[in-house]
């Protein structure tokens, strides 16, 4: 049998949070990328945008229980140049940078911590 190949090994991502109007206002300041709200799924949303839905990978906020402070996986997400710029936005809003910035031949990125402890990357 074939080894299973697809276009993208993630497909959509969930992100739990304690508070949804601050989840939104931080991912939405960092990120800049307004969330939309979202009710057809069994739990409130709040959508990150992307700009082409049917092909882009994409994700969403929901109330939940994040795991323990840095423990849970990491999640990358773009961010527009310069990184350093969405550093400073990341801690104005509570987040917390956790690595010193990181190159790789696919761009920069660095670790951080979202203001409910979820870990994740800023990519540029």
């Amino acid at each position: 049998m074939q080894p299973f190949q697809p276009d993208n090994a993630a497909v959509w991502f969930e992100i739990p949070v304690t508070d949804m109007d601050r989840a939104k206002a931080f991912y939405g300041a960092v990120l800049n990328n307004t969330l939309t709200d979202e009710d057809n799924g069994p739990n409130p949303m709040a959508l990150f945008r992307v700009k082409d839905p049917k092909d882009g990978v994409g994700g969403h906020v929901y109330p939940g229980r994040p795991a323990a402070k840095g423990t849970g996986p990491t999640i990358h997400l773009a961010v527009p140049a310069p990184l350093e710029e969405a550093m400073e936005r990341l801690v104005a809003h509570g987040g917390e940078v956790v690595s010193p910035i990181i190159t790789i031949p696919a761009g920069r990125f660095v670790y951080c911590l979202d203001p409910d402890g979820n870990s994740i990357g800023l990519f540029a």
